[in-house]
């Protein structure tokens, strides 16, 4: 999710795992991003959508 919402390389999504204890490679972040990426992202936008619906 920090990937999607903040603009973070995916070495430094690999550095910020490893500080908490998950030792992963940057390649197994780009795998995650390319699977779990787009349900984020559309999720995302579906939150802001019903947002705008709900202030109005």
């Amino acid at each position: 999710m920090l990937y999607v919402r903040f603009p973070l390389s995916l070495r430094n999504v690999e550095d910020l795992l490893h500080e908490r204890g998950v030792d992963v490679s940057h390649e197994t972040v780009r795998y995650w991003w390319h699977r779990f990426g787009p349900m984020f992202a559309a999720e995302i936008r579906k939150r802001r959508i019903e947002g705008m619906k709900s202030s109005r």
